[in-house]
């Protein structure tokens, strides 16, 4: 008893002294949190005396020193960790003088979900043009879209006397009703996916429409664009990428049994590249009646087969043929009148001239090729802040001959927003009510495999500086396109999209908004309008060419007009460790490349040559270009002349399975060689290319805050040298709408799942309201609506040549009036 009496003291002297000491380390928190507290809200005096506040704008804490306060709105202070961390482009003076809130371009959490920025960055980059500017670019729109609208006429006019023939009456009396559909959706042809702007054939009974090229092919009896072709990519492992994995059946002989299928892990093209759909039996079912007459398509097709195909209107009959009517009177009345000479081939630029004679060098030209006999081996390339009003004539005689152009520090023009990546994401995930939900996962492709992901958003950009490596040692170089999703860049990054706009180059072009040379703007706000950004192209990148698995845009041509906007760039180290396993593995997929190639030359009945000259000649190792260091630079561009197009595509079509794609599969079969996207050519490639058929593209280093524009039709691909963050923009300009129309054929040709198969830009119809807006630029704005509803009466003493609406009149420039001025005194 004794015993446990004693035991219980001791547990009751043990706990007393726990409470006691749990006691003395809770007064102990709560004077640390008191101590904190106070030191949090420490106010420090000024030169007056005043207690002023020590809370940095930026992190809303006063905790981490000292603070540079502005004296231009004496409100804001920023800390010194919170300076060098989200502006290293500002020193201490700088904040003094004038603080980021004052500057519009504070990038902390509060600031980027303010309006007022935004809207000083829209009047900021706001384009505005002078009467007289409307003027001589309305007369160039007419005189660049006349051919254009000929053709399209021409085109009418044929159909439309197929129908007078179909019906039997004259041409005059044949009247088209108008087509059902609404203003804000696209029409597209059932058959190629081309979009319908006037004229199309409609059935009555099932909607099946067809534009009037489908018409003419299919009543000649070659339609096109009807097959359907799937490319199939077999995933053969993680350890194939890297050439572990090896193919049984390559070990056996030129004489293997015909009978024996091969591995299924590698298949010939015959065998499954090619799916043809059940559509093509209904193809060879379907056919013109004798009188032009076309029925509509079986149901294979997704047609009814039971009614005849009417031809129908959605503009009012007459409206294009007045316009080629008013269009070729005004290029009449100014032929060669204040004409820009901008035509293909015709005359030197004077900057060129300078540099082919060997002159002082010229700092607004770059030296991008080495082709012989050739005077467009320079792009212009001026400087953002140097550009005044009379460089856009120098700029269109370049943008005429098809050449790329290259406008550095763009950058400069603007507010100074910072393009982070973190910064970005802040600002995106701010947006967060109910309309505006949130997307938290991005879909990303790994460029070595070309597989697509799910990655989150923080995770994506905390790696964007950091290399990443697989199991294997390999880089992984993951790319964003697209981001944030399609149309929603000015809607999710709304103060990131007006410092875009502020550091466009040649607005008259470029501007999505009010670029009066920008066809794209030309549509009325009733029309569904086309996606044609802002885009962000984010992607990790390394200096070094791997030859697999590197962060690239593969070769491709844009239906537009485009420019490209280096915001930012990060450079990613490699350690020595990394660099030896990169070049072990680059071995490894040179032995693969060669064994797979001679099992191919073995299936096809090819001889197997024992050593490849071209293959023998060029190291394995990483192939550097001398005409420029790539070190200073973000991303690499190649973009091919429209006229190498044809010897392109030979090369391509000829060593099409030397390149690999999805899940690193040599490519079977090509659709075609450039809008199929899946070729991109590495050092070694651009040599041959050159030796065989002697071309080559203009390369350049793209830098950070350089603008590339790039013409509508002109083949590119880019490498990026670091981790890049490139924002892009679509506009349609005049010089290009030929290019855009032929692309849009070649569109229209390629099979019906094919990833470049829909016409979404619509070319056509911008084409048709920028020419009626010059008229009206040109004529019709002469005089207000009031008077001009008086003229159009009849007996006016202007009915003569308004009666047509249209004012022939044409207003005279600023420098006639004050002519006539002078002589009338």
């Amino acid at each position: 008893m004794v015993e446990e009496k004693e035991e219980m003291e001791n547990l009751v002297v043990r706990m007393r002294s726990l409470r006691k000491s749990k006691g003395r380390k809770r007064e102990q928190v709560n004077a640390n949190n008191n101590n904190q507290s106070k030191k949090r809200h420490v106010f420090q005096k000024d030169d007056q005396g005043m207690l002023v506040s020590n809370m940095c704008h930026q992190c809303q804490r006063n905790d981490k020193g000292r603070v540079v306060r502005c004296t231009k709105c004496k409100k804001k202070r920023y800390c010194v960790p919170c300076m060098v961390t989200w502006y290293p482009n500002m020193n201490e003076e700088a904040f003094a003088e004038s603080c980021p809130v004052c500057l519009n371009n504070c990038n902390c959490k509060p600031c980027l979900r303010l309006d007022a920025p935004i809207e000083v960055l829209a009047n900021v980059s706001r384009l505005t043009i002078s009467e007289e500017e409307k003027v001589q670019f309305s007369k160039h729109i007419v005189r660049k879209l006349l051919p254009f609208l000929k053709q399209f006429n021409a085109a009418q006019v044929l159909e439309h006397e197929v129908e007078a023939k179909i019906q039997g009456v004259p041409f005059t009396e044949v009247t088209l009703p108008k087509g059902k559909w609404q203003q804000d959706e696209r029409i597209f042809c059932n058959n190629c996916k081309t979009s319908i702007v006037d004229f199309h054939r409609s059935c009555s009974q099932c909607s099946y429409e067809l534009c009037l090229t489908c018409c003419q092919e299919l009543r000649e009896g070659c339609l096109q664009g009807t097959e359907k072709v799937e490319m199939q990519y077999i995933n053969r492992g993680q350890s194939y990428l890297h050439g572990e994995v090896e193919i049984q059946w390559l070990k056996r002989s030129s004489l293997v049994d015909k009978a024996d299928p091969p591995n299924p892990g590698f298949q010939n093209s015959s065998s499954h590249s090619t799916i043809e759909d059940s559509s093509n039996l209904g193809t060879l079912k379907w056919k013109a009646n004798k009188n032009g007459s076309i029925p509509c398509p079986p149901k294979e097709m997704d047609g009814c087969g039971q009614s005849i195909l009417e031809l129908k209107c959605l503009y009012p009959d007459g409206w294009v043929s007045d316009l080629l009517v008013k269009s070729e009177r005004v290029a009449t009345l100014f032929k060669q009148q204040d004409e820009l000479d901008c035509s293909v081939g015709h005359g030197i630029c004077s900057c060129l001239r300078s540099a082919s004679r060997n002159q002082a060098w010229n700092d607004n030209l770059l030296k991008a090729a080495s082709r012989l006999n050739s005077n467009d081996n320079y792009l212009y390339h001026p400087t953002a802040m140097e550009l005044h009003a009379e460089d856009l004539n120098h700029f269109q005689w370049h943008w005429c001959n098809g050449e790329p152009v290259i406008v550095s520090n763009v950058l400069e023009t603007t507010l100074g927003l910072s393009w982070e990546p973190m910064v970005m994401w802040r600002a995106f995930r701010q947006i967060k009510n109910t309309y505006h939900p949130t997307l938290l996962d991005l879909n990303v492709v790994n460029c070595l495999d070309w597989f697509e992901g799910d990655v989150k958003v923080v995770n994506f950009f905390n790696a964007y500086s950091k290399l990443q490596v697989d199991c294997a040692g390999w880089p992984v170089i993951l790319k964003l396109k697209d981001w944030p999703p399609s149309s929603s860049f000015e809607e999710r990054l709304p103060r990131h999209n007006a410092e875009f706009i502020k550091s466009l180059p040649f607005k008259e072009y470029t501007h999505p908004h009010s670029g009066y040379l920008n066809l794209a703007v030309k549509l009325p706000s009733r029309f569904l309008k086309p996606d044609l950004g802002p885009k962000t192209y984010i992607a990790y990148g390394i200096d070094l060419e791997l030859g697999r698995g590197d962060s690239v845009t593969k070769l491709h041509c844009d239906m537009a007009d485009s420019v490209y906007v280096l915001t930012h760039t990060q450079a990613v180290i490699l350690d020595p460790l990394i660099l030896q396993t990169i070049e072990e593995l680059k071995r490894k997929h040179a032995a693969q490349d060669e064994r797979e190639q001679e099992a191919d030359d073995l299936l096809m009945g090819k001889p197997v040559e024992n050593e490849d000259a071209v293959r023998s000649g060029v190291s394995v190792g990483d192939v550097r270009s001398e005409s420029f260091n790539k070190t200073v630079g973000g991303a690499l561009w190649d973009i091919f002349r429209k006229q190498d197009i044809p010897k392109l595509e030979d090369y391509l079509k000829k060593h099409y399975k030397e390149f690999r794609h999805v899940h690193c599969s040599p490519l079977q079969q090509v659709i075609h060689p450039i809008h199929d996207q899946t070729f991109y050519l590495t050092e070694k490639h651009k040599r041959r290319l050159k030796e065989e058929y002697g071309i080559e593209p203009w390369t350049f280093v793209q830098k950070l805050g350089d603008a590339v524009l790039i013409p509508a039709g002109c083949p590119y691909q880019v490498r990026n040298l670091k981790s890049c963050i490139n924002v892009a923009l679509d506009f349609v300009s005049p010089e290009n709408v030929n290019e855009c129309i032929r692309l849009a054929e070649e569109f229209r040709k390629l099979p019906r799942n094919h990833i470049g198969k829909e016409d979404k830009l619509e070319v056509k119809k911008m084409s048709l309201h920028a020419i009626e807006k010059a008229l009206f630029e040109l004529g019709v704005k002469q005089t207000d609506q009031e008077s001009r509803k008086k003229d159009l009466k009849k007996g006016s003493p202007n009915y003569t040549h308004m009666k047509d609406g249209f004012d022939w009149s044409i207003r005279k420039s600023r420098k006639c009036k004050k002519m006539d001025s002078k002589r009338s005194s």
